[in-house]
Formats: structure tokens, C-alpha cells, sequence
């Protein structure tokens, strides 16, 4: 591991000891905090929708979630280290065949969901 990759490996784990980051991948419909600042007032605002795309770059990680807000669709693309969000939980997990989604921008409507991953654990 080289010098540059060493001090992003430092960072990363300095980020992720404040917040823990769940597993996630494309697909899964994710709620995000994200802290907003309205004057001298700080918030935390949910965000959720569906991840669309994940793009792993050691800090500079980010990924995209994808809503319908009010008949339209709504794209955000969120930094995964940021300072500025307050927790990521995942909502359910959806079962895709493409780390990319972005397909579901062309759709609505029915053709548009994302069939929900069941546990193949037995409940006792």
C-alpha cells in the first residue's frame, strides 16, 4: 500500500468511528440524515429512496438515491464520508442484477419496483 492510499485508509477509519455505514448496494431502498442549516439553526432531514448506483473510490466514495417527489423523480448523489450525513439505514434490500439502475429513470409505475430480498433464514 502506497503513502497516498495509507492516509485515505487513516481517514476512513478516523470517519467511520464517529458513524457506522451499513452494507449496502444498488437497489436498496436506503434512508439518509442529512444535516441541513437553515440560518443559525441545524436540522437533520431524512432523504429516502431507492440506491441507483454506488461508486466505490476509497474517500471520495459516493452514491445515488433516487425518489419520486409529488409525481416527479428526484436524484441525489451523497458523498459516503461526508460530515454532513448524520446516518444511512437501509430500509430493505431489493433484489437486481445490475450494479447500475439506471434504467429506472425511463420508468413509472409498476414497471419501476424493485422485488424485496426475503431472508432464507427459518423464523422460530
Amino acid at each position: 500500500m502506497n503513502l497516498i492510499q495509507q492516509i485515505e485508509a487513516e481517514q476512513i477509519a478516523k470517519l467511520t468511528e464517529k458513524r457506522s455505514i451499513p452494507q449496502f448496494r444498488a437497489g436498496d431502498t436506503l434512508r439518509v440524515g442529512v444535516r441541513v442549516v437553515e440560518g443559525e439553526r441545524t436540522r437533520v432531514q431524512n432523504y429516502e429512496g431507492v440506491c441507483i448506483a454506488r461508486s466505490n473510490r476509497g474517500i471520495n466514495s459516493s452514491f445515488t438515491v433516487r425518489k419520486i417527489s409529488f409525481g416527479e423523480g428526484v436524484e441525489r448523489v451523497f458523498p459516503l464520508y461526508s460530515p454532513s450525513i448524520e446516518a444511512i439505514e437501509v430500509v430493505r434490500r431489493g433484489v437486481v442484477r445490475r450494479a447500475k439502475l439506471y434504467y429506472l429513470r425511463g420508468r413509472s409505475g409498476k414497471s419501476a419496483r424493485i422485488v424485496e430480498k426475503r431472508d432464507a433464514r427459518p423464523t422460530e
